[in-house]
């Protein structure tokens, strides 16, 4: 009985550090894996393919991959239906066709600040929604990487007001929130909550039929993917690239993503995310030979620093209450003593 009142009431301290260190590192490694998309998807665009076909081979190519992993979990589709449905459409599709629609109307640095606002959207919705505590940690957090993030895009350098654009990049924001809302789901379920990779696998094969019926693949020019591109003016196959969005880009990606979403919170998971822009701004230097000026090296800092605050102090969820304790003594004395 002492043990399993232990487990339910979270674990020793230890654990419970530990497991927040592993979800930190795999927030990590998500940032890192979303941020080299841009870097992989550019050398693309540029030898012909249209942004949302990318788009539609990552996500396709993903939920093939993915697709052992659908029909090991395929009775999710019974149980958790609303879920796959929410996840593929928001997480999966909504992000992405949201973002690229924006930036073809406004630049790139304020579509990506605005996606980026998902941090303080997400805080708002666990405390006036789900009227969960927010630490000042996190909110601070926020602030410091919105400021942050404001300076790696540079976004005085592109303002201007499309009131359509910054909508869909608004619509990033919130299909980004519930990125965030819908990987938490299960987290306070023990053995009942759905296993990620499940959600995952669903999540992409349902964004792939969205995607297909907004982008209609079959109009792509396929023979971009038998030659090569170029990055940074060294020829890199095509399927190599293509191999790198789908793979890295996306299923390390979404897997340790959701995976550190349970292990942290929402909160602390989107402030870690922004790093996502820092990385793909610092990758594109390295590999596209795309410079940084002194505004997004301090911005970049801006934001780890934001994103180390945030994940410095988390509220705790609460716990199940403990197993009553049997008054005997009153049970005694009720039945007139002792048999």
């Amino acid at each position: 009985m002492l043990g399993s009142r232990k487990k339910s009431q979270g674990g020793a301290p230890g654990e419970v550090e530990r497991g927040r260190g592993l979800g930190l590192g795999l927030a990590l490694l998500s940032a890192v894996a979303f941020g080299g998309s841009g870097v992989a998807a550019k050398p693309l665009i540029e030898a012909g393919l249209d942004p949302l076909h990318v788009v539609w081979l990552r996500v396709a190519g993903a939920a093939l991959v993915m697709l052992p992993v659908a029909w090991r979990h395929r009775a999710l589709v019974r149980r958790r239906p609303a879920l796959l449905a929410g996840f593929g459409l928001l997480a999966v599709a909504g992000v992405q066709a949201c973002y690229f629609a924006a930036i073809s109307r406004i630049p790139v640095g304020v579509a990506l600040l605005v996606e980026y606002l998902a941090p303080a959207l997400v805080l708002g919705w666990v405390r006036f929604v789900q009227r969960r505590p927010v630490t000042r940690a996190a909110a601070l957090g926020v602030v410091l990487a919105v400021a942050g993030l404001a300076c790696v895009v540079e976004v005085w350098s592109g303002l201007g007001f499309d009131a359509v654009g910054l909508l869909l990049a608004l619509g990033a924001a919130c299909c980004q929130v519930g990125y965030f809302v819908l990987s938490d789901q299960g987290s306070d379920a023990g053995d009942e909550a759905p296993d990620p990779l499940g959600v995952i696998a669903y999540g992409l094969l349902v964004g792939t039929v969205v995607l297909t019926l907004i982008v209609r693949p079959w109009g792509m020019d396929w023979g971009v993917l038998g030659g090569s591109a170029a990055m940074d003016g060294t020829m890199v196959p095509a399927w190599l690239l293509i191999c790198w969005i789908v793979l890295l880009a996306t299923v390390v990606a979404y897997v340790t993503g959701v995976v550190a979403v349970r292990r942290l919170s929402p909160p602390v998971a989107g402030v870690v995310a922004c790093l996502e822009a820092v990385i793909a701004t610092v990758l594109a230097w390295v590999l596209l030979g795309e410079r940084l000026s002194a505004p997004q090296l301090v911005g970049g800092a801006v934001v780890l620093a934001g994103a180390f605050i945030a994940q410095s102090s988390t509220p705790v969820k609460p716990q199940p209450p403990a197993d009553p304790v049997p008054d005997f003594e009153g049970e005694l004395s009720r039945s007139g003593g002792a048999a």
